[in-house]
């Protein structure tokens, strides 16, 4: 990556951070419920598989979202620098605290390669270009989990975060479509 492009990632991170630590919590709860609408929402059969994550922090949405999806869910596990493993989901009593302020399942893990048979995988993102290019936060977790799916993968952000352009890499996985709380999927 080149220097010019690791700055403005990194430009772009402070100034989307920023804004999310901004959002005033009764912007956030409403976000928040209208997410999980649209999650429920979504065209997923019971017997599919839902790769998704629990929110932390300022990024939007927040546990309830899971409630609405009526199939088999994965959540992610971080293991350091490999692809994320995954493990089913099975509620709230099921989480367990672990790096980076996540709640992870405490089941049994399926490996980094359960993400493939994932019909949609909802991914968090600080911003999603109109033409599908991602930035995370910058860790590289999702970059090495991704090449490994064939479904959708949706990123989640809040409306102002769906930008004209985002400083993409040889690296970067192009979303399919965009969730956000006003608008709900749409695909890009």
């Amino acid at each position: 990556m080149t220097s010019d492009l690791r700055d403005r990632k990194a430009t772009l991170r402070s100034r989307l951070l920023a804004a999310r630590r901004a959002v005033p919590p009764d912007v956030r709860a409403a976000e928040a419920a209208a997410l999980a609408a649209h999650v429920a929402a979504l065209d997923v059969r019971a017997d599919q598989t839902v790769c998704a994550f629990l929110p932390v922090g300022s990024e939007p949405g927040d546990a309830s979202w899971l409630d609405g999806l009526r199939c088999r869910v994965l959540l992610p596990i971080v293991t350091g620098d490999s692809p994320l493993d995954w493990a089913v989901h099975t509620g709230p009593s099921g989480l367990v605290p672990a790096a980076f302020r996540l709640l992870e399942p405490s089941g049994p893990r399926l490996g980094p390669s359960a993400i493939a048979g994932a019909a949609l995988v909802l991914v968090p993102a600080l911003a999603v270009s109109v033409d599908g290019v991602r930035l995370g936060k910058g860790q590289g977790h999702y970059d090495r989990s991704l090449p490994l799916v064939k479904a959708p993968l949706v990123a989640v952000v809040r409306d102002s975060e769906v930008l004209d352009e985002v400083p993409a890499e040889a690296h970067d996985v192009r979303m399919n479509g965009v969730l956000t709380p006003s608008v709900g999927l749409r695909w890009l």
